[in-house]
């Protein structure tokens, strides 16, 4: 295990003098006041599979220090070094949560899951004491933290960030495989009641991720240094001189060849100037890209049967419009070994593409090397989006939707249980209930594109519904009473568990 170290820079008390954040830190600030007599004695410890790439690791910096700034002893620690085949074997389950893949798990996953476990809660065992709270993330250290819990007696909540919303063959063997472990922990969080598998309803508790307003992420910029951020990233050929230095790692772009350059190498992408059509997620088959971008190819494709003499704007923009694929680099996310598959299958369909075509389309693998770097130009190439597109066909949540959704720029998602969650279709975005589809993605892109009044008026009800209902401070309010909670039924057994003790000791009541 490595333990992470915190360097969020923004706290509760710089949030507190925020006029538009004044209300919800204070919500947050009184639930507070009341948890921190039952939890200042109990060191918290938070474990994930990985430190960068993907939503856990974005949100749990933040919630560790808004924990902190409230009082609590809170600790990361993330696996290392474990062996691929966990690994891959994890990415299965995970598929099998979002109802994706084989559903047959036999004796030999199920060795391999409990020896890496075993060598997980190994090397864990030497950070615990007694007292302490368990608080694991997601299916890869989930045996490990079970086994933990029933050896230390530590009171443990498992929090699952996937799911789907109905029981298919592939669900009900994941569930059924996890069964053991999740039975373990005291209290479980789903982000939707949907996801909850029926033997954890009874102890579960729905948290929604929130996203940090003062995140590098979602950080305003002034338009200085979005310029700035994408001439030193390498997502933009400078006209003039920049004061900042260039990064040493810069964002690279697929070329026509197949192989991948400095994106400035290549042609400029013209972002802030070209209506640009943006997703980016994870390599993950599940986030749509192929489907999206073949929906892409469709809409350029009609760009020339638009009649100039009745939409002239329009028939320009589609002329203009660019699509961006954003991902991480793979090599810089050591849990999801599918990554590297999916972009050789967007590379594939890509060097396929006529040479127009393949100018209008930019895939791009953002490096991992400075989680701060990664974060901005994840920042500036949603604020320079015209539409934000996340075509899952499954979705936990979608904290890039969530991000866009801040930024006032309309998104288009699926009817995936994380986006419809989000996204209220023709109010906040638009819903495409066919992902798979690309007719479908074409034909909502170009009706999204078409009007410039209601992205702005969905970009104003979106960046609204996030204030309302996913900020990280509401998430972290939640957590702070789950927290409380879980402590106080876990003293609760001790006491029973103390008195049945005693009975047994002094022996039957005499008459």
């Amino acid at each position: 295990m490595k333990l992470v170290i915190i360097d969020e820079p923004v706290g509760l008390e710089d949030y507190a003098e925020q006029p538009y954040l004044s209300e919800t830190v204070r919500n947050l600030q009184s639930v507070a006041s009341t948890a921190l007599p039952l939890l200042r004695e109990h060191r918290i410890w938070m474990v994930s599979s990985t430190a960068q790439g993907g939503g856990v690791a974005e949100i749990v910096p933040k919630e560790i220090r808004l924990l902190r700034d409230c009082g609590l002893h809170v600790e990361w620690l993330v696996m290392e070094a474990v062996h691929r085949d966990f690994f891959a074997l994890t990415k299965r389950i995970h598929n099998l949560i979002h109802g994706a893949g084989d559903p047959h798990l036999g004796p030999e996953d199920r060795s391999l899951y409990d020896s890496v476990s075993r060598e997980i809660a190994a090397s864990l065992r030497g950070y615990l004491s007694a007292g302490d709270l368990l608080y694991i993330h997601d299916p890869q250290p989930l045996g490990a933290g079970a086994l933990l819990a029933s050896e230390l007696g530590l009171p443990a909540i498992w929090r699952c960030h996937i799911g789907l919303d109905e029981e298919t063959p592939a669900t009900a063997a994941a569930w059924e495989f996890l069964r053991p472990y999740v039975s373990a922990y005291d209290r479980v969080i789903f982000t939707s009641s949907e996801y909850v598998p029926a033997y954890a309803v009874k102890r579960s508790k729905i948290i929604p991720p929130g996203i940090d307003p003062g995140s590098y992420k979602n950080m305003e910029l002034p338009h200085n240094q979005v310029i700035g951020i994408l001439s030193n990233s390498g997502l933009h050929r400078a006209p003039q001189p920049v004061v900042p230095p260039s990064w040493a790692h810069r964002a690279m772009r697929l070329a026509p060849d197949g192989t991948f350059l400095p994106a400035v190498e290549l042609e400029d992408l013209g972002l802030g100037y070209r209506p640009m059509v943006l997703q980016v997620s994870r390599w993950d088959r599940l986030k749509g890209w192929l489907p999206l971008l073949r929906g892409f190819v469709k809409l350029k494709e009609a760009a020339s049967s638009v009649d100039p003499a009745q939409d002239l704007l329009h028939r320009r923009r589609l002329e203009l419009l660019r699509l961006v694929l954003a991902g991480p680099d793979p090599a810089g996310v050591q849990d999801d070994p599918e990554a590297v598959r999916v972009l050789e299958e967007l590379t594939a369909e890509y060097v396929k593409l006529p040479s127009p075509l393949q100018s209008d389309v930019a895939i791009l693998v953002l490096p991992m090397a400075s989680r701060k770097e990664n974060a901005l130009m994840v920042n500036v190439l949603q604020r320079c989006a015209s539409v934000v597109v996340q075509n899952s066909f499954q979705e936990g949540f979608g904290v890039t939707a969530t991000e866009a959704m801040w930024k006032r720029v309309p998104v288009l998602g699926t009817r995936a249980c994380g986006l419809r969650i989000q996204i209220r279709d023709g109010l906040g975005g638009r819903i495409n209930p066919e992902p798979e589809n690309p007719d479908a993605v074409a034909a909502h892109l170009d009706a999204m594109l078409r009007s410039h009044d209601d992205r702005e008026r969905w970009g104003a009800a979106a960046q609204r519904r996030v204030y309302d209902e996913f900020l990280i401070f509401s998430e972290v309010r939640k957590i702070l009473e789950l927290l409380s909670d879980t402590v106080q039924r876990a003293e609760r057994l001790r006491l029973r568990r103390a008195r049945t003790e005693l009975r047994k000791q002094e022996g039957p009541a005499v008459a």
